[in-house]
């Protein structure tokens, strides 16, 4: 049974792992841009929704679009502050101001906030279902199905739709995109705030599971970043496989042998696998 239950937790992990991986995937492979504010976004997500339950009382299911919608606007307001960068594709400047955006978000939010560990209830989290030895909550089964849906339905947009060819001709070449009537700073506009919305219902829908924490964020940017990488730039479907597979590693490895050595063992792994497909799990 204990191969079954890890089996569970790597789903949910990984589950957890491609929704906050989602909106960083559109972003570096539609947009070929970078933020590294997207941890402290996460952060952000997590606390709006507990501070608008504490402070107004609301249920938790009210708390996730209020705090999708109040990251979203502030992913509109860092893109509209970086246009110029962005338009130019000046990745070192884009790099180094997002890491300034994710700094002052982390102060921000301590004062505003607190430092003090706090915990985003859930009335799901305590749903547990129990069959043969094994059990998962009712908000396993929610992180789940959200991953799911929400990357099926990213994959359909990007590849079946008009909005999706205007982004990928964006990722191609932004100018030669304007050329042919396509308003490349509107499309990054809705990139950004597709990435700053996603990430901000992944924290409301992970955050639950574990203690939230102004000072985190870093954690988040790491697992991102070697999702995005390892299931290949840009590629929906290789980054939901990435989380899955960081999941299910980061389950087994923790179990059997050790957990203070599995984020090191991921990366180990990571640049064996990058060595043999330098394009990550991605097909082309």
């Amino acid at each position: 049974m204990i191969l079954v239950q890890q089996f569970i937790n790597g789903l949910v992990l990984g589950s957890g792992y491609a929704l906050i991986a989602l909106g960083w995937t559109v972003l570096l492979g539609a947009a070929r841009l970078v933020n590294f504010a997207h941890g402290q976004l996460y952060m952000l997500g997590a606390f709006v929704a507990w501070f608008v339950m504490e402070q107004a009382g609301v249920p938790y299911f009210v708390s996730i679009p209020v705090s999708v919608l109040a990251v979203a606007l502030l992913g509109a307001f860092m893109q509209a502050s970086m246009t110029r960068l962005v338009m130019e594709q000046n990745l070192t400047s884009l790099m180094i101001v997002t890491l300034g955006f994710g700094y002052m978000l982390t102060g921000g939010a301590a004062i505003l906030f607190g430092g003090a560990p706090q915990t985003l209830d859930s009335p799901l989290q305590g749903m547990a279902v129990r069959t043969g030895g094994v059990w998962f909550t009712l908000q396993d089964v929610l992180i789940l199905a959200c991953a799911l849906v929400l990357f099926a339905a990213v994959w359909l947009v990007l590849n079946r739709t008009r909005i999706g060819a205007m982004v990928r001709a964006i990722a191609e070449d932004p100018k030669l995109a304007q050329l042919f009537g396509i308003n490349a700073p509107l499309v990054y506009l809705g990139i950004f705030v597709f990435e700053a919305a996603t990430v901000a219902l992944a924290a409301t829908l992970v955050a639950p599971r574990t203690p939230i924490l102004t000072s985190m964020g870093f954690e988040e940017v790491i697992l991102t970043f070697m999702i995005v990488v390892l299931g290949g730039i840009g590629s929906v479907g290789g980054s939901l496989a990435a989380g899955f597979g960081l999941g299910m590693f980061t389950a087994f490895f923790g179990t059997f042998v050790s957990p203070a050595y599995t984020t090191a063992a991921a990366f180990g792994f990571v640049l064996v696998l990058l060595s043999v497909r330098p394009k990550g799990l991605a097909r082309r």
